[in-house]
């Protein structure tokens, strides 16, 4: 199965708005042989992508440096080469030394030459292709940076680059019939190159500045980091749920850290490496609610009890593709003050390997290395810490404990909840979950639609206005000002955001058409106003007087911003 999905994750990549830019180029070779120059561009990406994992596997840390510097070379190398479509003159300079120094070889390798040119451009188009390739190369270059290259993580990187070979081979064979059919009735050949140079140098601009992660969404006729996110999904039977509970027993599972994608603020760690040690295994992600709402409590534990025998560690299990990246997991670990070590689980590994179906979710391992105690959802502190130094008072020798519970005054987001009047659910936004949608028309997915407002919203219901692009997990929109309704009742209203832009996008909220004036949240002023700059939870509304219903609405003021869930307290 897993091979079926990086071989299909291949295949889908050309159709990323990242990759576009690269298929301008690869076209305007299509009139030379394939054998010359199509076959041997097909071995040159898939070497680069050979090459990729072995750096991989040899130095994970420094992968994201080099495979940058790598990118850098690749937008340089495509730079020249669509000035060289524009103007012949200077192609003629830029290569009379070539081809005086390929007439003195001409006698021993007379089309070697194309040959070796394509193989630089295949490499140059691997090194441009893999850096934005999608979740599922990344799941294969994560599982080579932490195993090594072993035959499986190599197996599953040929399955990804034949997928990627097969429909660039497509494409190429394709353009080839294509340009031949225009050469023929249209007599193409003098404007069709620089057409394409000037594309080339507008897409490598593009790339460079950041702005094709924007504009190229939009163009692209499909979006297959949804799709590949879906196909990892599928993978994973468990549906996800916050309902608190406790359950109390022996378990015989076997749970592991070996397949953790990341290790931040320790070394990797395994279970049998803490026999005679009290573990407590906290699966968070940093965008839910609950899990920030818990995290003060898991911090007051990992201090209170680190030299009486208790190991904390995180497992960062991801929610959204955004929390799948190293550094804002690791922003998120500094904002909120973790120091015990924390596990990336980007492939739901260690999830599966503890049944796991929930954030957040406790899991407390006794000296002997068995599952005791497991605790879902936020509440229930206190009977957590008794479990705590119930199983610590198990190890040989312990004498005395550290006395009491914890006491926490957490503020801001983490807060704890007013949960008598909560009466609003976690409600997603993208088509995958959502639910309550009342916008005319209905939801239209995976295509930008400008949507309105309904005269009136019920209890719970929410609606877009403006144009918006709905897909699996996010709504993002394409209009400079677009908004959100959603009428609910708690005292705290949250809402997952993020945005593609550099410069972040501005927004205000209002409740019942006014300025929330003292019930802002943490990340609004009383006028109503913030800014949206990283992916993240952001807490909008916070109520200082009578919990009732209210219809809040969210503007923004700039395209590009993404919304993934509301989340209320």
């Amino acid at each position: 199965m897993l091979f079926l999905l990086a071989y299909l994750g291949g295949v889908l990549t050309i159709l990323s708005p990242c990759i576009l830019p690269v298929i301008p180029f690869v076209f305007a070779r299509v009139d030379q042989p394939f054998r010359k120059t199509g076959l041997p561009l097909l071995i040159g990406m898939t070497a680069t992508f050979a090459l990729v994992a072995a750096v991989v596997s040899a130095g994970g840390p420094w992968l994201v440096r080099a495979n940058e510097y790598g990118r850098f070379a690749a937008l340089a190398l495509f730079f020249v080469l669509g000035i060289m479509l524009i103007l012949p003159v200077f192609t003629d300079r830029l290569t009379r030394p070539l081809v005086a120094f390929g007439n003195k070889l001409s006698s021993r390798v007379p089309s070697r030459s194309g040959v070796v040119g394509s193989a630089v451009l295949g490499v140059a188009t691997g090194l441009l292709w893999a850096p934005c390739a999608g979740p599922i190369l990344g799941l294969i270059l994560t599982g080579a940076a932490i195993q090594g290259a072993t035959f499986r993580t190599w197996m599953l990187l040929l399955a990804y680059a034949a997928g990627a070979g097969t429909s660039l081979a497509t494409a190429l064979l394709a353009g080839e019939k294509a340009f031949a059919m225009l050469k023929r009735f249209l007599l193409v050949e003098r404007w069709i190159r620089p057409a394409i140079g000037v594309t080339v140098l507008i897409a490598v601009i593009s790339v460079a500045f950041g702005w094709d992660r924007g504009i190229l969404t939009r163009l692209s006729i499909a979006s297959t980091t949804g799709f590949e996110q879906g196909l990892l999904r599928s993978l994973h039977s468990a549906e996800t749920t916050h309902a608190p509970g406790l359950t109390n027993g022996s378990g015989d599972a076997e749970p592991s850290f070996e397949d953790a994608t990341t290790w931040i603020n320790s070394a990797p760690l395994q279970l049998s490496q803490l026999r005679g040690k009290v573990v407590l295994v906290d699966f968070w992600t940093y965008s839910c609610i609950n899990c920030l709402r818990s995290i003060p409590y898991v911090n007051a534990w990992a201090e209170k009890y680190r030299n009486s025998g208790l190991v904390v560690i995180g497992v960062h299990t991801p929610e959204f593709a955004f929390e799948k990246d190293a550094a804002n997991v690791q922003g998120a670990v500094r904002e909120l003050g973790i120091s015990y070590p924390v596990a990336m689980d980007n492939d739901y590994d260690i999830w599966t390997s503890f049944d796991n179906d929930s954030w957040p979710a406790d899991y407390l391992i006794d000296i002997h290395g068995k599952i005791r105690h497991r605790h879902v959802g936020e509440g229930a502190e206190e009977q957590s810490e008794r479990w705590i130094q119930e199983l610590l008072a198990e190890r040989p020798g312990e004498t005395s404990l550290p006395e009491g519970t914890v006491k926490v005054q957490a503020k801001g987001i983490q807060a704890a909840p007013d949960g008598s009047q909560i009466h609003s659910r976690e409600t997603y936004l993208g088509y995958g979950r959502t639910q309550h949608f009342a916008s005319p028309n209905g939801l239209i997915r995976d295509k930008s639609t400008t949507y309105y407002f309904p005269p009136l919203l019920e209890l719970n219901q929410w609606a877009l206005s403006g144009r918006w692009l709905v897909q699996d997990e996010v709504v993002s929109n394409s209009s400079q000002t677009a908004a959100i309704r959603f009428r609910f009742h708690a005292r705290d209203l949250h809402l997952v955001l993020g945005t593609i832009t550099r410069r972040g996008t501005r927004f205000e909220v209002t409740l019942d058409g006014h300025n929330p004036g003292e019930d802002h949240g943490v990340d609004t002023d009383g006028a109503g106003r913030g800014m949206v700059r990283d992916h993240r939870l952001y807490q909008l509304i916070r109520q200082k007087g009578q919990i009732k219903d209210h219809l809040f609405e969210i503007r923004f003021f700039g395209a590009d911003t993404q919304a993934f869930a509301f989340t209320f307290g």
